[in-house]
């Protein structure tokens, strides 16, 4: 063998060293899906496997509808409500427990359990529904997710917030699995609720989230659909995290 076969060699080796050596991209993850079908856990655990930052989407209109509740604003005022976004500071910090890896912030005060309550979600799809208030956010969201290793969940990350994302998933379940799941949430947490009642909450979020004029809920057209009724949360994490590569 010639000297200059083996340079050729020499310089190829040294070549795929360096692409084992580069760090891999770090992706835009994009998760979207109806209320109650796993979305938040799911991108919590699959952020912190792949070392990435989560960005609650839907903390963020939870935390300007719990606002407006605070500041007994009514629901029917958009342009008080959208003032409000515009000048409220949302802050999304890590937890220091597994069981709440995540806290939310508005203007300084830890508002992580006041935005859960079902009267929060009963009114936040009527908040997210206004125009103004999703630009404020939407631009707080593209900016933090712009340099990459990032997992963003919602209802319109794919499709309006990161169109252009890495990887997009749309994760869903029936009504009655999600119900039920809600309600098992809600009584680790010491509150009882009923579950028709919640079947009902949930059918009609679906209905609201589905039909609004502004960034409605629908999977995009390059989404990887997850259909999640009969699977655990660790068996979608893994088959995410597999999806990343």
């Amino acid at each position: 063998m010639s000297n200059e076969n083996l340079t050729v060699v020499a310089d190829s080796d040294e070549a795929n060293l360096r692409r084992r050596q580069q760090p891999a991209k770090l992706l835009q993850v994009a998760i979207d899906g109806p209320a109650g079908a796993g979305k938040s856990t799911v991108a919590k655990k699959v952020a912190d496997l792949l070392g990435y930052l989560y960005i609650d989407t839907g903390a963020m209109y939870r935390a300007i509808t719990w606002l407006a509740l605070e500041r007994k604003l009514q629901m029917s005022d958009r342009e008080a409500i959208s003032t409000l976004a515009a000048h409220a500071r949302i802050e999304l910090k890590p937890g220091d427990s597994p069981q709440q890896n995540l806290c939310i912030l508005v203007n300084g005060k830890e508002i992580t359990k006041e935005i859960r309550t079902p009267e929060v979600t009963r009114l936040v799809s009527a908040v997210a529904a206004i125009p103004s208030v999703r630009q404020h956010l939407v631009e707080q969201q593209r900016v933090l997710a712009e340099a990459g290793g990032v997992v963003l969940d919602g209802r319109d990350i794919g499709t309006v917030v990161l169109p252009d994302a890495d990887l997009k998933i749309f994760l869903t379940a029936s009504a009655d699995v999600r119900a039920k799941r809600r309600m098992a949430e809600l009584s680790v947490a010491g509150e009882q609720v009923d579950y028709q009642l919640l079947l009902k909450q949930i059918i009609e979020r679906d209905q609201k989230d589905t039909n609004r004029v502004i960034a409605p809920l629908r999977m995009a057209d390059d989404a990887i659909l997850i259909l999640t009724d009969n699977m655990t949360i660790d068996e979608v994490v893994s088959h995410v995290v597999k999806l990343c590569g």
